[in-house]
């Protein structure tokens, strides 16, 4: 049996996390310099980064019912849809890719996991009885918010709430949400940090449900991780390494919304042929084509977004600077 080792396949993961990663940092530290200018009453010197949108899923949600339904495209925050959308065509074409290859969240979520296993010497598991429940809470609260705006709110309200001062502002909010944060939030914070270092992907496993919905959208995914039972030597390296925790060496076809098409199981499996990703069940997805495929529907979306005019806020310096002063008053209607 021919071996093989493709350690290049998590080099690579880990350098497109961290460069997005970076890319969301550069972004979130001109949108800060950009609010400063802002409640000084100034024109910011520097451009307000739509991609930190990414960040207003719910509010995005609305958004792509009322373009559904009534062909409106927000065009107060269009690339917080965009990135939404992306990210949605991510997981029906390439399983949940959108968490393991694009979402900093998922990076730092894995950053910690592996700091708790070089401090703890290992990671820990929850037993599974407690651990299904737990898995749940994703999808309640996925379907708490699918369930609010999907059928309770009708396309007029939803309308009315993406014309308001609230959601003009809402990024704007959610930034001082972090810089200005409540020791409400910041116990809250250390508390998924502390458990994120004991267990694999703690937030994501039990409480995104973004990775939820992006989850049961997999299901639709052409794509899975296929097992070869002949030519498979029972290492286990996969099941092992899996940072969803799967049973990847018992199976024959991953089909389970937590697999996010890492390929980390792909990578450790020295046996040429015994696990690859496959499209249709018949088709095998080379690591690079799948890593490229990856990257370019993901962005590929968003230049088309940009082409087309719908990338960057229609909303003015001088809206925002009078909303400014009045800012820490609007709530959420």
């Amino acid at each position: 049996m021919e071996k093989i080792e493709r350690p290049y396949i998590r080099k690579i993961r880990y350098a497109v996390q961290w460069t997005i990663f970076l890319m969301v940092c550069y972004a979130g530290s001109k949108f800060y310099f950009f609010t400063e200018a802002l409640e000084q009453g100034l024109i910011p010197s520097v451009s307000r980064p739509p991609s930190i949108e990414g960040f207003m899923p719910i509010g995005a949600l609305m958004s792509l019912k009322l373009w559904i339904a009534e062909g409106i495209f927000d065009p107060l925050h269009p690339a917080a849809l965009i990135i939404f959308i992306s990210a949605i065509v991510s997981a029906i074409l390439l399983k949940k890719s959108f968490c393991s290859w694009i979402c900093p969240v998922g990076a730092i979520s894995e950053l910690a996991w592996k700091t708790g296993e070089k401090i703890f010497g290992r990671n820990f598991v929850i037993h599974k009885y407690i651990d299904y429940p737990l898995r749940s809470l994703k999808y309640i609260l996925m379907g708490f918010f699918l369930y609010v705006i999907l059928i309770k709110m009708p396309q007029l309200q939803i309308q009315e709430f993406l014309d308001t001062p609230y959601w003009k502002v809402a990024d704007i909010k959610l930034l001082k949400f972090f810089t200005e944060m409540t020791n409400t939030t910041k116990i809250t914070l250390s508390i998924l940090l502390g458990l994120s270092l004991l267990y694999k992907n703690f937030w994501c496993r039990y409480l995104c449900p973004y990775g939820g919905l992006l989850g049961l959208l997999s299901f639709l995914s052409p794509v899975k991780i296929k097992r070869s039972e002949a030519r498979c030597i029972q290492c286990g390296l996969c099941a092992k390494n899996c940072p969803s925790l799967l049973p990847v060496d018992t199976k024959k076809t991953i089909h389970s919304p937590e697999c996010t098409g890492c390929l980390t199981c792909v990578s450790y499996c020295p046996s040429k042929g015994a696990l690859d990703a496959a499209v249709s069940g018949r088709i095998v997805l080379k690591p690079q084509m799948f890593i490229l495929s990856a990257i370019a529907v993901f962005f590929g979306i968003i230049l088309i977004a940009k082409l087309t005019g719908n990338w960057h806020s229609s909303i003015t310096y001088e809206e925002l600077t009078t909303l400014m002063p009045l800012i820490d008053t609007l709530a959420h209607p």
